[in-house]
Order: structure tokens, then C-alpha cells, then sequence
């Protein structure tokens, strides 16, 4: 019974491993003959991000010494072959093959010794291996850069997210979504420039705060990804005052940094900005009753925004 070596994906690179004797097999096993039944396996597809690298490592018999392995790449939906990478087998018996993939297809360790396809196992996500003599199927997932920032905006204003997905293609729709109730959905679409560059435009409507990120959602020539783009807190122009706290609350309890609203539950959290400096306070009185004001700020909220008298402030409620 043949032994086959653990697969191990790491964190940069899908390491795919060889059977001891693989090499040893003559082109009469490794390809089917019309008197001879075919190795049936259907491996996992594999998974690499753009950039990284596949890499095939092996032991062979040290009468094997000085052959010849290619590893070989097709893309999805080509019978062309094209070689990555060459190594030959040392006076131990090791061997290591590897290259860097652009876009999804197949790839096939070759003896160029004995012109055979050579057996290998093929680790997914999953965890599954499966020896093959065919070509292994391998998805190779595009890269979105985006940078990550903290995004305040006033409602009604407009907010823009650039960035750049790789491979770079014209012509690639990308997304923009939000996480709501711990579902994305998606707030914009655009496509990619020539250099892959692009520009998410979104209008901020309704006050709250989410995280965003950009997707892909994936091609012929790639699969899909997507990448933390930072958190959007969408704010309303609101009416406030500031009062000291120093009396009993109508919540019972006195939060450093607190707030007084009239409808709020206690205990809600809220986002106030003010002249460029923001602060999250606490709800834990009720009030003002004044019309045309939502909130009271207590005396440590009014320091920190800077806040003083009557005026408005920014809220993400």
C-alpha cells in the first residue's frame, strides 16, 4: 500500500505533497490504457491567494536521483500547458517544485524522465486529500487593497472608498457593502480601471454605524475575496445643551461620560461629535425639555467635545 505524505496548507502557500514511489510509476500506470482501468479520484479543488505561491515538495527513491519533475499550469478552460517550475531529484530522494499563480486553472506534476504524469495529493480547505495522476483544479482568489479607516460623515453626504483589485483588469465589478444585523448587503457597485483601480461612491442616508467592506465576487480568471474597508458612522445635525449632573438620574446610575435624552432606553450608547473631537456617552438621564434640543450633556461630555451653552452637535442617533 502506498504511503502518502500529510498535505499542509500554510499561511502563504498551498503545500501539496507527493507519494514516496510516485516516481517510480511507468507512463502505462499513470495514464490509463484501453486494458487498464483509470485511477478514479476526484480531489478537492485547491485554494491560493493571488500572489502566493503552490508548492509541491516529494520523496523519491535514490535510484531516482537526477530525473527531472515539472510542475505545469493550465488556465481555466485551456488544454495549453505552460512549465512553473523544474526540479531535480537530489542524491536523497528530496524534491521541491513551486510557483506563483495569477489567475485560477489546473496545475500537474510531470516526470520529464519518463514523459508520465505523476501522482499527487491534494489538500482544500475542507481537509480532504486524494491522490490524482489528473490535473488538480486550483481557485485563485483576486486581491482587493483597500484601506481600512474610520469614516464619519454627516447624512446626506457622500462618502468614497478607493482602491485597487489584483490581478489588475479593466472592466471588473466590484462592491461595496455594509454589515446590518449581521448580514452584508451591498451599498454601491463599480467597475475596475485599467491598473484595476477603483471608486466606491456611496450616499449615507439613515444615522447609525456599520462596518464596510469591498468584494469581489469573482470571474472566470479569479476567485471571489473581499477586504475590511473600516467602520461607517453616518451621524444627523441635532439640538444640544449641557447640564451638571451632580443630582440623582432619572436612570439611577451616573455614567462618566453621560447624556440625558428623552426616549432613549437607558443605558444606550451614543456617538456625539463636535468641531472635529467625538466622544461616546451614555444614557442615563432624561431630558432636555426644551424644544428643538435632543440631548443634555453632562459636564465631563460637554469637556471632552469641547461643548459649551446651546448649539449642535453630531449624533449616530
Amino acid at each position: 500500500m502506498t504511503t502518502w505524505r500529510r498535505a499542509r496548507l500554510g499561511a502563504r502557500a498551498l503545500m501539496i505533497t507527493i507519494p514516496s514511489c510516485a516516481i517510480t510509476l511507468a507512463a502505462s500506470q499513470a495514464i490509463a490504457s484501453p486494458a487498464q482501468e483509470p485511477l478514479r479520484v476526484n480531489p478537492r479543488s485547491v485554494r491560493v491567494t493571488y500572489g502566493h505561491s503552490v508548492v509541491v515538495r516529494g520523496t523519491a527513491p535514490l535510484s531516482d536521483a537526477g530525473h527531472t519533475i515539472v510542475l505545469q499550469f493550465a488556465r481555466r478552460g485551456q488544454s495549453g500547458w505552460r512549465p512553473l517550475d523544474s526540479s531535480t531529484i537530489g542524491a536523497d530522494g528530496q524534491f521541491r517544485l513551486a510557483g506563483v499563480l495569477t489567475q485560477s486553472g489546473a496545475v500537474r506534476a510531470l516526470d520529464s524522465s519518463s514523459g508520465s504524469l505523476t501522482p499527487f495529493a491534494a489538500r482544500g480547505a475542507s481537509g480532504g486529500a486524494a491522490p490524482t495522476s489528473s490535473p488538480v483544479p486550483v481557485d485563485v482568489a483576486a486581491r482587493v487593497r483597500v484601506p481600512a479607516r474610520q469614516i464619519p460623515v454627516l447624512a446626506g453626504q457622500v462618502i468614497q472608498v478607493r482602491g485597487r483589485l489584483l490581478p489588475a483588469r479593466r472592466g471588473r465589478r466590484i462592491s461595496l457593502q455594509g454589515q446590518q444585523a449581521g448580514r452584508w448587503q451591498t451599498l454601491a457597485t463599480a467597475r475596475t480601471g485599467a491598473a484595476g483601480r477603483f471608486l466606491l461612491r456611496y450616499v449615507a442616508a439613515t444615522a447609525g454605524q456599520q462596518r464596510i467592506r469591498v468584494r469581489f465576487a469573482g470571474d472566470r480568471l479569479n476567485g471571489h475575496t473581499a477586504a475590511a474597508a473600516g467602520k461607517l458612522t453616518v451621524y444627523r445635525e441635532a439640538g444640544a445643551s449641557w447640564y451638571n449632573d451632580g443630582a440623582n438620574t432619572a436612570c439611577g446610575f451616573h455614567a462618566h461620560y453621560g447624556v440625558a435624552n428623552r426616549t432613549l432606553p437607558c443605558g444606550t450608547a451614543v456617538t456625539l461629535r463636535y468641531n472635529g473631537r467625538s466622544v461616546t456617552a451614555t444614557v442615563d438621564d432624561r431630558g432636555p425639555f426644551v424644544g428643538g434640543r435632543d440631548w443634555d450633556l453632562n459636564q465631563n461630555t460637554a469637556a471632552a467635545l469641547g461643548f459649551g451653552g446651546v448649539g449642535a452637535v453630531w449624533s449616530n442617533r
